[in-house]
């Protein structure tokens, strides 16, 4: 009998052999990669009344780059962030009732949400101490673990009924910024042996200011909770195609109950290539930061990002994370909303030559790309990643809490979708097709296999 290493050995052989896939046949049979068309362009799977991303004007079947535009409920995002901020108040209770009615609300009714979403806030003390017992060290994981514990605890699990399902969804966007602080300080406790730290949610704050006192007491300015509420507001929703939105919609259609469908969410926004780019970009930013010695020589810069993209430089990836994006082209307006408070954040900060050696990768990166990859290659530009992990770095919030912050936010998209889905959408489990390219293979008796 074979030794257990050469056996397992032997199994990734015949496992990386067997999910060979020739890339031609792609082509040959007409599948759209990744739902890509080959223009770039996403492939049309289904309706919505949500969301609507605009990075590109097609005429004649050809794709012209335009500057970005982002619709809540066809509201321009630029519209909206500029009303609250102009009043100098929070967006975001105000952003989730518009994406999960359809409409801004009124002054009587946006007090009435308010109200509400922070009386669900708190957590059951059982409930708390349960998610403090997990163990993990992707705080992504864990709060998945803690959306499916949520299950558990609602009677009402299985209610499909509309006011049941949105029921659940506020009370998901409400306490779900709370199981993140709580989960991050577990996981603070156990893997960096720091004290164990618990704040009560305020009913008087906002949920970014919640947020930011929870991880911190009344460590924080005005202009952090501006900035963390912009933030939020950014990463609200983003069409109805992007992967966890979709990941979320697909798991609905087949009629599981709310808490499978958004732990199904989580698990896509963690992924490297989604939610967790932010991360990538901060390491990018420490090797550069690192090997550039003057930040201000925009010429030393660009020979540097060209490195990397040869990858001779970074992690070998020959990525500049944080630049380019599946749908905008000349710009993403997420990405302009938060720098303009970015620069104000860094002077407050003292880091303001750091923000300035952003700007300058911003504006050099797509110079370099077309130095790498020709005249032809495509428009890109800085995406909502590049800037926000330098600006939860300099709120103090710790890189692990990146990502669930991007999942604090896009639970009200996430939850708007789903709503969208299992009430007035297509009404049929979503089941696209693969085409089988093994062939067939005749049956051998176990005794005459190799």
């Amino acid at each position: 009998m074979q030794p257990l290493n050469e056996f397992m050995q032997k199994l990734e052989e015949l496992t990386v052999n067997a999910s060979q896939i020739d890339k031609g046949l792609f082509e040959t049979y007409n599948v759209k990669r990744g739902l890509r068309n080959q223009d770039g362009s996403g492939v049309l799977v289904g309706l919505t009344n949500i969301g609507d991303v605009v990075g590109y004007e097609k005429k004649d079947n050809q794709i012209i780059p335009c500057d970005g535009r982002l619709f809540y409920r066809g509201i321009n995002v630029e519209d909206l962030v500029h009303g609250f901020q102009k009043d100098k108040r929070h967006g975001f209770d105000e952003t989730v009732y518009l994406l999960l009615t359809g409409r801004l609300p009124s002054k009587d009714d946006m007090d009435l949400f308010t109200s509400y979403m922070a009386g669900h806030r708190d957590l059951p003390n059982a409930f708390v101490n349960l998610i403090l017992s997990f163990r993990g060290k992707n705080i992504m994981n864990m709060l998945a673990r803690s959306v499916l514990v949520m299950y558990t605890q609602d009677d009402e699990a299985e209610n499909y009924s509309h006011i049941n399902l949105l029921k659940q969804s506020l009370n998901l966007i409400a306490k779900f910024p709370v199981i993140a602080a709580y989960v991050y300080f577990g996981f603070r406790h156990t893997y960096q042996r720091k004290s164990l730290i618990f704040r009560h949610p305020d009913p008087s704050l906002s949920t970014a200011e919640n947020f930011l006192y929870m991880l911190k007491g009344e460590n924080y300015s005005r202009l952090e909770a501006d900035i963390l509420d912009l933030a939020l507001v950014l990463h609200a929703e983003h069409g109805g195609g992007n992967n966890s939105t979709f990941a979320t919609r697909v798991i609905s259609s087949a009629g599981t109950d709310t808490y499978s469908a958004i732990s199904a969410g989580l698990g896509s926004l963690k992924g490297f290539l989604h939610g967790g780019a932010n991360l990538q970009v901060e390491e990018m930013m420490k090797d550069i930061k690192k090997n550039v010695k003057d930040w201000n020589n925009k010429q030393e810069v660009l020979e540097y990002l060209k490195k990397i993209l040869k990858g001779e430089a970074g992690d070998g990836s020959g990525k500049i994370y944080g630049i380019g994006h599946a749908i905008y082209t000349l710009s993403d307006p997420r990405a302009i909303l938060l720098k303009d408070k970015a620069r104000e954040l860094a002077g407050s900060k003292g880091k303001t030559d750091e923000y300035l050696l952003y700007e300058a990768i911003e504006e050099l990166a797509p110079e370099a790309f077309a130095s790498f990859k020709g005249e032809n290659s495509k428009v890109i530009s800085a995406n909502v990643d590049f800037y926000s992990g330098f600006v939860y770095k300099c709120i103090d919030i710790p890189k692990e809490l990146f990502t669930p912050i991007f999942a604090i936010a896009r639970m009200a998209g996430w939850c708007a979708h789903r709503l969208e889905e299992v009430t007035f959408a297509s009404r049929r489990i979503i089941r696209p097709a693969y085409k089988n390219i093994f062939g067939r293979v005749d049956y051998e008796p176990i005794e005459e296999r190799l």
